[in-house]
């Protein structure tokens, strides 16, 4: 459920990138404004906004006079991803468990919860949008914003791409539990092991892919 606090364009942005993610608007679909206005009820204005944000993180393609078009997954360049965010992974959860604020360390407390249930009922519902929140934040109590934009785009791509083929390859209560981790760790201001969970996360996040990989290509 969209947070009613967040803005209008942000909440677009969220659901887009959500429909994208889970395939509802797949990989090579040409859409328009005026569709996914209808499809979602935002209105133009925060569609375009969330559009540009989308297109800023590689999601998708817009065209003049041609509409806008969802990125294709380029599976060869995953392990490519995963090389830059391992070493930003981990510098950014050490400065998180470092620099967040009190309230922050209570929001990551909360998200460790929300992964917690998401193994423990096997929800990908719960944790779609519990990963999202988290790594925003893992970026906002890091206080870097050039992290932001080195970061965002990496981890839509990353995302995408797990939950593609999670189903047959995936295990999302061993990934819950190791963001829980993580999340715990920084909400501890524990500098060492926010970075060491993080190390954790991107080890998983690499054999998933390799997995995924080898099965795709073999």
């Amino acid at each position: 459920m969209l947070d009613a606090t967040l803005s209008q364009a942000v909440q677009a942005y969220l659901k887009l990138e959500e429909m994208i993610v889970k395939a509802t608007l797949a990989p090579g679909a040409r859409v328009s404004e005026k569709m996914l206005s209808e499809m979602t009820g935002f209105g133009r204005t925060p569609i375009r906004e969330a559009l540009q944000r989308l297109a800023a993180e590689g999601t998708v393609r817009i065209v003049p006079r041609s509409g806008v078009i969802i990125s294709e997954i380029d599976i060869t360049e995953q392990l490519h991803l995963i090389e830059v965010r391992r070493e930003l992974e981990k510098m950014l959860a050490g400065r998180a468990a470092r620099l967040a604020t009190l309230q922050e360390r209570e929001e990551f407390a909360a998200l460790a919860e929300r992964f917690r249930k998401a193994c423990e009922t096997g929800d990908v519902e719960i944790f779609i949008p519990a990963d999202h929140a988290f790594n925003d934040l893992v970026v906002a109590a890091a206080h870097n914003k050039y992290a932001l934009f080195a970061m965002s785009p990496i981890q839509a791509q990353t995302r995408r791409f797990w939950f593609m083929y999670f189903s047959r390859f995936g295990d999302l209560c061993h990934v819950s539990k190791l963001h829980a981790d993580m999340a715990e760790a920084i909400a501890a201001s524990d500098e060492a092991a926010a970075r060491q969970a993080a190390e954790v996360l991107v080890d998983y996040v690499e054999q998933y892919t390799r997995r995924t990989l080898e099965a795709i290509c073999a």
